[in-house]
């Protein structure tokens, strides 16, 4: 006897939604559960039901406001510097050249994330970039610990993440609609703002949201490169798991994070699709 196709569907997606149901749903309910609880006497969990975790988020501010703050503008860095690359990449480049550049993009991963962040911290410290402007003039500057060196971590060790989904998106673009933009009359800068943008945006919506969704959890670039000066929610939670033991405070704090992930990234989500739904309208009339 034959299985009915929506049987044979659910069965397929069955280890999925297990896994998924266990590695995530699960330990978000625990959270959930612990954000209403107590700090034990000896730090960790009491059970309770209380709101006064929630009511004293605002302890938190400066993590939150760091995190807010800096995880968009890291994305939008990343997507500044990864566009033209990527752009250049997919529709400049010789098929050697191509190879190379993106061996180069790959090759941080290569190498522990820990292992360049302490690059970089020798790199803005003070024996590192400062010294050498030193010797034109520019004294007493300090980059490292300060949100500019966090920046500058987050663009090195997030940028091909953003690379790589526009590139996929502008390698497959159809070069024939460009070859008729241009032979319809349409300058160069028309042509990238008409065609090629409209068509790569899958792949910056991808890369957008890939890169935001890490940093706003992000907790070993601001610890290394903010030197304790600029910590985002990730060292928050750190410090209250491990430090101080609050599991109750720090699994409400956990939860805000969630719910800010949640409802920014639904909004932009909507705003993309809706954005996307226009150029469609528009291409058609």
């Amino acid at each position: 006897m034959a299985m009915r196709p929506q049987y044979r569907t659910a069965l397929f997606l069955l280890p999925a939604g297990v896994w998924f149901f266990a590695m995530l749903v699960l330990p978000l309910v625990v959270v959930f559960v612990f954000s209403f609880g107590e700090r034990g006497p000896a730090g960790g969990y009491v059970p309770a039901f209380t709101f006064d975790n929630f009511l004293n988020l605002g302890a938190r501010w400066t993590a939150f406001k760091n995190t807010l703050t800096l995880a968009p503008i890291g994305t939008l860095a990343c997507l500044l510097i990864a566009y033209p690359l990527a752009y250049f990449l997919a529709l400049r480049a010789s098929p050697k050249l191509r190879t190379m550049l993106l061996i180069l993009v790959i090759v941080p991963f290569w190498t522990s994330i820990l292992i360049r962040s302490y690059a970089w911290i020798f790199l803005l410290g003070g024996r590192g970039i400062p010294a050498l402007l030193a010797l034109v003039g520019l004294e007493d500057l300090r980059l490292i610990n300060t949100p500019f060196a966090v920046l500058v971590g987050i663009v090195y060790g997030y940028l091909p993440l953003m690379v790589f989904p526009i590139y996929v998106s502008l390698e497959r673009l159809d070069k024939r609609l460009l070859e008729a933009s241009a032979d319809l009359g349409a300058p160069p800068l028309r042509t990238f703002l008409t065609v090629t943008l409209p068509l790569s945006m899958p792949g910056v919506a991808t890369g957008c949201m890939l890169v935001f969704i890490l940093l706003m959890g992000e907790f070993l670039i601001p610890a290394m490169l903010g030197g304790g000066k600029v910590f985002f929610v990730g060292n928050a939670l750190v410090d209250l798991f491990l430090q101080s033991r609050n599991w109750a405070y720090g699994s409400a704090v956990a939860m805000a994070l969630v719910l800010i992930m949640l409802v920014t990234v639904t909004a932009y989500m909507r705003a993309t699709r809706r954005w996307a739904g226009g150029r469609d309208e528009v291409s058609l009339m």
